[in-house]
């Protein structure tokens, strides 16, 4: 499915393919509901990173979340989340660790999106107090990370 995103002012638009459309795993680290915001949780989507394009590369900025662990004490994310430095929306997450990935965010697409039969919620130990997951019957659930991935879970589901 070809997908077709912006940021709020228009500076950024971007296009890709993306094999798994449906925007059904909602994250709640500290990271994604600080800098994408929304309801206390950002949705990712899974596209190919090789048929990206994008038109006002030079409004975007790249953030490297700090983060810290018991073993490797404070260091900086390789994943690189983009926005736009006119009006900050968040539009996509590239990892080089996973380089023909690349992760839309829900909120910066255009597109029409199918709705998800299920969704899954994960890092929910992350989630603040003042968030109220929508849990639905057949959601799933993980304090963590889920155990299968965006392709697994659109096999899973026959989509």
């Amino acid at each position: 499915m070809k997908l077709n995103g912006s940021c709020h002012c228009q500076a950024v638009r971007f296009s890709l393919e993306c094999r798994q459309p449906y925007p059904f795993c909602r994250c709640y680290c500290s990271i994604c509901r600080k800098t994408a915001g929304g309801g206390g949780y950002a949705v990712n989507l899974g596209g190919d990173y090789q048929s990206m394009t994008v038109r006002g590369e030079e409004y975007i900025s790249v953030y490297q979340a700090r983060l810290e662990n018991a073993s490797d004490g404070i260091h900086t994310s390789p994943a690189r989340r983009h926005f736009c430095s006119k009006c900050g929306s968040a539009l996509w997450l590239w990892d080089p660790r996973w380089p023909e990935l690349v992760h839309p965010l829900a909120s910066a697409i255009d597109t029409a999106l199918p709705v998800p039969p299920e969704r899954t919620h994960l890092l929910l130990a992350f989630a603040k107090e003042w968030v109220e997951p929508d849990i639905r019957a057949g959601d799933k659930l993980f304090d963590g990370y889920p155990d299968e991935s965006l392709e697994e879970w659109h096999c899973r589901h026959n989509l």
